[in-house]
């Protein structure tokens, strides 16, 4: 190598050489060259699940029908292959601008793709449904698990608010709406009145939900909770005969009423609670505290125990007794309805509790059993109209005694039964 490089000869033709290649290798003017191109590398590339972009008058229709995403394949020199699948810089389109009311068959196409590409869709069109866009206003139900409401309380009629949402889609969906529902949800019983947000639910008549826009999605709902209770009064009732000379003259309690806390239904059977009193142990007057007793399906009363005093007589105070007068008072007798037409239903407003008291006399020993279970008390409405009224209480009871009751009008509310 370094003979040849001492050799001038091939230095010259080394330098030659050189000259050359510089000189092809400028572009000299006047000079037409020409180009001929060599192609790259091809390739082929396939984008699953490419979003399809739809473009149509959204504020006056709906289009049903369009993929969420198509498979595209595209192919070309390689690197202009890799660009466009790394970037996306070009979209599927569904060009629904011109399109009518209907049901019609639409083609997508490929927008801003380098035109060194080809691209090849999947499915290549679609048929699509166009439809008229429609606003509707619609009331809310509510729906609201009463299972959920702690014994002895009871819920009153949920409200929502806004009590009308607008409901925005196809005509053919907003004519399927048959239920718009705010479901309310909640975990723990209720005590207590509730205020929450539910979602709203559009379904058609199978429970399907519907492809619809809700405004508002959400609304506020109210579950008023209140304690069920009623005051009833408190009988007593007698156990067992009294001992042999020994007569029971009377028993009092110190309270007659009672609140007691049960389910609206309970309530509306229930009357009156009891005390229960042994008298085949008593023999001289005393006091007894006795635990009131409820039926099922009460929760709670007030009080639970009860002072019972009892007055009893032997023979001989049971002779100077027979011939002396007493009075006592009979309390809470309901006021019975009589004479009223199918057609009618009235209302008791007074007095309010539908019951009265009796104050009866006589002989000690005939008046000593006297019970409200004695005494008949009714109104008559025979040939009374609709409106409010004021009219007699009727007293039926024992012959052998005499008695008042201490109401004798009562008020009355006649209204048609339909």
């Amino acid at each position: 190598m370094d003979k040849l490089m001492d050799n001038p000869w091939f230095i010259k033709g080394l330098a030659l050489v050189l000259a050359i290649l510089l000189y092809s290798s400028i572009d000299h003017p006047g000079r037409k060259l020409t180009e001929s191109y060599v192609p790259g590398e091809e390739s082929e590339e396939t984008i699953k699940d490419f979003p399809v972009t739809a473009y149509y008058d959204t504020e006056n229709l709906v289009v049903s029908g369009i993929p969420d995403t198509v498979d595209i394949t595209i192919k070309g020199p390689i690197t202009h292959v890799q660009t466009a699948k790394a970037l996306r810089n070009f979209e599927v389109v569904a060009d629904l601008t011109n399109v009518k009311i209907g049901k019609q068959r639409v083609k997508l196409e490929v927008r801003d793709l380098s035109d060194k590409l080809k691209a090849e869709i999947k499915p290549k069109s679609v048929t699509v449904t166009i439809q008229e866009k429609i606003t509707k206003e619609f009331p809310v139900e509510v729906e609201f698990n009463a299972n959920q409401v702690e014994d002895g309380f009871s819920s009153g009629k949920p409200v929502a608010e806004p009590k009308k949402v607008k409901i925005t889609g196809a005509k053919s969906e907003i004519d399927r709406i048959v239920y718009v529902k705010a479901v309310l949800e909640v975990k723990n019983v209720l005590k207590e009145t509730i205020t929450k947000e539910a979602r709203i639910q559009v379904l058609d008549k199978d429970l399907n939900k519907l492809n619809v826009v809700v405004e508002p999605e959400t609304v506020k709902v109210t579950v008023p909770i209140k304690q069920s209770v009623k005051t009833v009064p408190i009988n007593v009732v007698k156990k067992g005969n009294p001992p042999v000379g020994v007569t029971i003259q009377s028993i009092e309690l110190d309270q007659n009423e009672a609140v007691i806390t049960a389910s609206e239904e309970v309530l509306k059977k229930t009357d009156s609670v009891r005390v229960e009193v042994d008298v085949s142990k008593i023999s001289d007057n005393t006091t007894l505290e006795l635990p009131v007793i409820i039926s099922n399906g009460i929760t709670k009363v007030t009080p639970q125990m009860v002072k019972a005093t009892v007055t009893v007589l032997n023979e001989k105070e049971e002779e100077i007794e027979e011939e002396k007068e007493e009075e006592k008072t009979v309390s809470g007798i309901p006021i019975q309805i009589q004479g009223l037409p199918q057609e009618l239903k009235a209302q008791i407003t007074d007095p309010a509790n539908k019951r009265i008291n009796i104050v009866v006399n006589g002989p000690s020993n005939a008046i000593d059993e006297i019970d409200p279970n004695d005494f008949r008390v009714y109104v008559d409405l025979s040939n009374l109209q609709e409106g409010s009224h004021q009219v007699n209480i009727h007293v039926e009871g024992p012959p052998d005694i005499k008695w008042e009751p201490e109401k004798s009008l009562a008020k009355i509310t006649i209204t048609n039964n339909a």
